[in-house]
């Protein structure tokens, strides 16, 4: 059947939701959920959690992906509901590798391995009255996507920031602690300059560890006093919020990646 596949596909319909991988025909629409986590799986449905079972008989909870994919097949539904077009939508969970163990699976959502997809797939049913031109429906999906930043790592995961390795990383080695100098920041292991290294650190900051930076953690992440802490912050296009002693920063995601803002360097 002729088809159409998304990835990272993210729509607005009640809320933004994001897709990892879409199967669009002109019949239907198959969410595919995609999962690494290592250890035994255990899906929990009092409460609905995901249970990490780890090799050293640790524990660790997620929100239910059964869950997750359940809703995101509702609200693709109402997003097609909304441009009047009648589309089933199904979902399912992927484990990317087969090595991934499920001791107890969820109920009412199928697991597969990348592997069975394709047969998966052939068990749909070929109506002879699509519900839609595949050609618009997937024009209309791509002209709909929207940029979706998830939570930060930290909080989804909830990790320590102090597990998180700090400095400001140069773009040509790889080596995290560049040091500020007039101008410009330098690497001490291939003594490359980068005039604008702090910019992808602090978005770091904000996709890795909080949605909010405040002088202190800039000077903490980055490795500088705090003069050179307010110039980076109040040289960069983002958000204030709170006054001068609970000051935070905030950055726009969706203005930044509309715009491709080179920010201003901080200048000595």
């Amino acid at each position: 059947m002729e088809h159409q596949v998304f990835h990272d596909l993210s729509l607005k319909s009640s809320q933004l939701f994001q897709m990892d991988h879409l199967f669009q025909t002109s019949s239907y629409s198959v969410i595919f959920e995609t999962k690494n986590i290592s250890g035994k799986l255990r899906f929990q449905e009092n409460p609905k959690q995901l249970i990490r079972i780890k090799a050293d008989g640790g524990m660790d909870a997620f929100e239910c992906p059964a869950t997750q994919v359940r809703r995101k097949c509702e609200l693709l539904k109402d997003w097609f509901q909304n441009r009047n077009m009648d589309i089933p939508v199904y979902g399912a969970l992927v484990l990317a590798y087969p090595k991934q163990m499920v001791e107890l699976a969820p109920k009412g959502t199928k697991i597969f391995f990348p592997i069975q997809l394709p047969s998966f797939i052939r068990t749909f049913p070929k109506e002879k009255e699509p519900s839609g031109d595949l050609k618009y429906i997937a024009r209309d999906l791509a002209a709909h996507h929207q940029p979706y930043i998830p939570a930060p790592i930290c909080q989804t995961y909830n990790i320590s920031k102090d597990d998180i390795l700090t400095g400001v990383k140069c773009q040509k080695c790889g080596t995290f602690g560049m040091k500020k100098i007039k101008r410009s920041w330098a690497c001490g292991n291939c003594g490359h300059h980068d005039q604008y290294a702090h910019i992808p650190t602090i978005i770091e900051w904000y996709l890795v560890v909080e949605e909010k930076m405040t002088n202190k953690d800039c000077r903490d992440f980055l490795h500088v006093d705090m003069k050179t802490a307010t110039r980076i912050l109040q040289g960069m296009e983002l958000l204030r919020t709170g006054g001068k002693r609970n000051r935070a920063y905030q950055i726009d995601f969706k203005r930044y990646l509309q715009k491709r803002t080179k920010f201003d360097c901080i200048q000595d």
